[in-house]
């Protein structure tokens, strides 16, 4: 078994410069000549975290024209909040525009201020995108499906163009819970997933489960792709790339928190209190320290090993290293020659059969 390496995007927008997609194009330029799996981009809406990609149809788009061997994925779509025929339509043009390098993990979303573009789904939307799923892979596949018009009566839809993959292959993005992973197995998905909520030694126990809903359901349980999204900077000393890392992490953990509280008066739950200055730098100082220790691809090509073997053992089958987390460019673009050099260097463990094999090179 081997694990490939992609790239994996979700900057705050508050963290970018006056060039906001450079970063992304230069980047995944270097991906696509290296050997990296796939680029993924997200969707997010109203919200400076997150908010440089509104659409990753469009973003997917843009790098179809600039890459000739990347897979290009949204990571995820919040489909409760679009239409059917509108996401398969705008994914065949990019599997066209890319000749059939596309793929997309569902989310159904979370939180309410995104569903001002279809209210009427947050309430149910977990059901609500499992429905979608299975008519979107009957309009990839060419088939008819009908829709209420705009008078009230069904109308049939076929949607074009007609893409080039036959099969539109899917993801269910989960924080983590089992049930995800084994209703992913049920419908025979793969799974994207995170370490915000979970660890790597957690990770094994669900992915097993996972595979045996597979082969229980029909399908071939080592066909089932985990990827786990994981925070990446790689550097020639451990130092250096704590301090600097510490200042732009920190300062995208305390976006991402923001959002946290945000859905949390929404839903009058209590908050965080992140206007305690005190409490929040303790949090983030907590937080830091765990993604450090046992929760991102942080430290040298050597140190970074022991992680990548951990998910190896697991059963993850695909790391999508985020990068955009509010470094500089310069030392982003520095990191990623150290994450092919981590990535050439597990493939030369594999030739001379040092340790167990890893990677794909």
């Amino acid at each position: 078994m081997k694990i490939d390496f992609s790239l994996f995007f979700f900057g705050s927008y508050n963290q970018m410069g006056s060039d906001t997609y450079q970063l992304l194009l230069d980047t995944v330029k270097i991906a696509d000549e290296n050997g990296f799996k796939a680029v993924w981009t997200p969707e997010r809406h109203f919200h400076d975290f997150g908010g440089v990609f509104p659409n990753p149809s469009v973003i997917s788009a843009a790098l179809a024209m600039i890459t000739q061997n990347l897979q290009l994925r949204a990571g995820s779509i919040v489909s409760p909040l679009h239409h059917p025929v509108r996401i398969v339509e705008e994914w065949s043009v990019v599997d066209n525009l890319s000749n059939g390098r596309v793929g997309v993990s569902f989310t159904a979303g979370w939180h309410p201020d995104d569903f001002i573009l279809n209210p009427s789904t947050f309430g149910n939307r977990s059901e609500y995108m499992y429905e979608q799923i299975k008519i979107i892979r009957q309009l990839w596949r060419g088939e008819t499906s009908e829709f209420p018009n705009g008078v009230g009566n069904l109308a049939k839809a076929k949607t074009y163009p007609k893409p080039k993959a036959k099969e539109l292959p899917i993801w269910i993005t989960t924080t983590g819970k089992e049930e995800s992973f084994i209703r992913a197995g049920r419908i025979g998905a793969n799974v994207l997933t995170h370490l915000l909520y979970q660890d790597i030694s957690s990770l094994h126990g669900k992915i097993k489960l996972y595979r045996q809903t597979l082969q229980e359901n029909g399908y071939n349980p080592e066909q089932g792709v985990v990827t786990v999204m994981i925070h990446t900077f790689i550097g020639d000393d451990l130092d250096h790339v704590k301090q600097t890392i510490r200042q732009p992490f920190t300062d995208y953990l305390a976006s991402s928190i923001n959002l946290g509280d945000a859905l949390r008066k929404n839903m009058n739950q209590s908050g965080t209190k992140g206007n305690d200055p005190a409490l929040m730098k303790t949090m983030l100082q907590i937080i830091f320290e765990r993604y450090w220790k046992s929760a991102a691809l942080f430290g040298t090509p050597d140190s970074c090993i022991q992680t990548v073997r951990l998910m190896h053992e697991a059963g993850v089958n695909e790391i999508a290293c985020l990068v955009d987390f509010g470094i500089e460019a310069s030392a982003v673009m520095q990191g990623l020659d150290k994450l092919i050099e981590l990535k050439q260097l597990i493939a030369q463990m594999n030739q001379t059969g040092g340790n167990s094999p890893l990677v794909h090179g």
